[in-house]
């Protein structure tokens, strides 16, 4: 079985993350082919599709919100994601179970006693008005039957697990700050999601193993589980075996891959990129190694924005007051720095509508 080093599977990263070269496709392809982008902080996939695509402008992704051809919902590991009003529909029957375990997780003693079909019937009868609210006033409503819990608790259940939402725009568009405004996914996208496959049946989890090797592979099978949160993947991925080929990595991993999907040369330069706060080519893997050292690890879960060099985290990076800011995390050969500058500029004129393009390395 071949061996794929640390280099080879980073190029192959960057190659299927539209970071090795910018992608001449539209806005809502990309965000098909990343099987969307985390989006907790709204205005972080405008950077993170500016780094991927040639020409790419902010109007793009607000009219796609606007237009509901994109939404913003929990998804992947229980976090807001931006994914096509396709994938959100396809996908949130086979995340139900993963994602009320993620918030009893957090709030299993105060929920204690409380039957969640119970509360998911009352969430939903006071949603079938179609009127957009916040997770508070939602809690609120259902307080009366369920007093003990508190708002909190009860509104992170309805919200992230039990109704499937959508947060409305203007949430999310671009430069705008808005509170979160909760609908049903399917009165804001205008049909009902998937029912869930027959027992014994996953084709949803079979068509997401193939979605993520096209946008993150070769990858192991703990790294798909890492990426979307699910259990039950293995027999996913056993179903679909033979369509596969296999890799090991330099610890001896078997890494899964589409037969024909990208793997550069190792030695494929790589430009400087900027990538936003929890960045999928980040927090897609259990093992991050193939892009980011063990000592800095820590930086793809605290909202850290990263800077690659030679296709690796070599840096941080800030917006403010119209000034790109970069802390580098080890020397940076002068040629570097000069990329590392130039690619600055150019994130902060987008980051500024043009205004600035000033850039300081700290």
């Amino acid at each position: 079985m071949t061996v794929l080093d640390t280099r080879a599977l980073n190029r192959a990263t960057l190659a299927r993350q539209l970071l090795l070269d910018r992608a001449d496709v539209p806005a809502l392809d990309a965000v098909a082919h990343l099987c969307g982008l985390q989006a907790q902080e709204p205005q972080e996939p405008f950077a993170g599709l500016w780094s991927r695509l040639r020409a790419f402008g902010p109007a793009m992704l607000s009219d796609l919100l606007t237009e509901r051809r994109v939404v913003r919902t929990h998804l992947m590991r229980r976090t807001v994601h931006l994914l096509t009003a396709a994938d959100a529909l396809a996908w949130r029957a086979r995340h139900d179970a993963m994602l009320r375990q993620r918030v009893l997780g957090t709030y299993r003693r105060e929920l204690d006693g409380v039957d969640l079909d119970e509360l998911a019937a009352a969430g939903r009868a006071v949603m079938a008005d179609d009127e957009p609210r916040t997770m508070t006033e939602l809690a609120k409503a259902v307080a009366g039957r369920w007093p003990e819990p508190g708002p909190r608790p009860l509104g992170e259940m309805l919200v992230a697990a039990l109704v499937p939402m959508a947060q409305l725009p203007p949430r999310g568009l671009w430069r705008t700050r808005a509170g979160v405004r909760n609908l049903r996914l399917s009165s804001w996208l205008g049909r009902e999601i998937d029912p869930p496959a027959p027992e014994g049946a996953d084709p949803v989890g079979a068509s997401l193993v193939r979605r993520y090797l096209a946008a993150f592979g070769p990858a192991a099978a703990a790294d798909v589980r890492a990426w979307s949160g699910l259990a039950g993947l293995p027999a996913a991925v056993a179903a679909i075996r033979e369509e596969l080929v296999t890799f090991r990595d330099e610890r001896g991993r078997v890494l899964l891959d589409l037969p024909g999907a990208p793997r550069p040369d190792p030695d494929t330069p790589a430009p400087v990129r900027f990538l936003p706060a929890f960045d999928n080519a980040l927090l897609g893997y259990h093992d991050r190694g193939r892009i980011v050292d063990d000592a800095h690890r820590g930086l793809s879960v605290t909202g850290a924005r990263v800077v690659l060099v030679d296709g690796r985290v070599a840096a941080t990076w800030i917006a403010e007051a119209g000034t790109v800011t970069v802390t580098p995390l080890r020397d940076l050969p002068s040629a570097d720095r000069a990329a590392v500058t130039e690619e600055g500029q150019a994130l902060a004129s987008f980051l500024s509508d043009g205004d600035s393009d000033r850039v300081r390395i700290a």
